[in-house]
């Protein structure tokens, strides 16, 4: 059985060099392509899928689509979750990352960025870029709705996903394809390679870049495949 995880093209704020978390932006030109060039390396690859999955932010489920569009399996049935949302960043989301910096100091900035356990400031619950203000979650308990996360926090969110939807997939044989964010991404690489705290701080995903994995009927991994040089070329 085969899992596939791809991280989105690049968005408008990943150009902007914005926090963006929950915030919902769009793919730049350059992050359609890089997803339609995610599509060919697989579809090169010949892998039938059999399911994917997605966020419910539109910057993942439109790199989704033109992966499959290129695969030409757009048939596929396609669960969107936001339990696979990118880490929300609380109220550094649409701050630029720079200014924040020079403003907080670098240190600080980076702990929030890429340490394991460290929360961002958080977002009050009247401010409007809370999400429990955004009808696309009116169907989630609202105690389950961050104000804030760190990598630690997203995991835990993104396991049951993984436990109750995936994973079963993958034990029944099909191969399955994940969309999602960098941090999403990074927090389940984590939990799949059984990644310490610390060293997790040195994982990065790049946009548009897949990874093949293989596993086993008890879900221990076989291979790890990254298709970065190729998708880049």
């Amino acid at each position: 059985m085969k899992l596939v995880v791809v991280r989105h093209g690049e968005s408008a704020y990943n150009k902007s060099n914005l926090f963006s978390g929950w915030e919902d932006v769009a793919l730049t030109t350059n992050g359609i392509e890089e997803a339609k060039q995610a599509g060919r390396r697989l579809g090169k690859k010949q892998i039938e899928f059999d399911y994917a999955f997605t966020s419910v932010l539109k910057r993942s489920i439109k790199s989704l689509q033109y992966i499959l569009d290129e695969m030409h399996q757009e048939w596929l049935p396609v669960k969107k979750t936001w339990r696979l949302n990118e880490r929300s960043y609380g109220a550094l989301q649409r701050l630029n990352k720079a200014e924040t910096a020079n403003k907080e100091g670098k240190a600080l900035v980076n702990r929030w960025r890429k340490s394991y356990d460290a929360l961002p400031p958080l977002l009050n619950l009247a401010d409007p870029r809370h999400p429990i203000h955004d009808r696309r979650y009116s169907n989630v308990d609202p105690k389950l709705l961050p104000s804030g996360e760190s990598l630690k926090t997203t995991l835990d969110r993104v396991l049951p996903c993984w436990a109750d939807e995936i994973a079963p997939l993958l034990l029944g044989g099909k191969n399955v394809l994940v969309v999602s964010h960098r941090n999403t991404l990074r927090a389940l690489v984590k939990y799949l390679e059984n990644i310490s705290d610390e060293d997790i701080v040195n994982v990065d995903v790049p946009t548009g870049a897949p990874v093949v994995y293989e596993f086993d009927k008890s879900l221990n991994i076989l291979s790890k495949e990254e298709l970065i040089d190729e998708v880049k070329m």
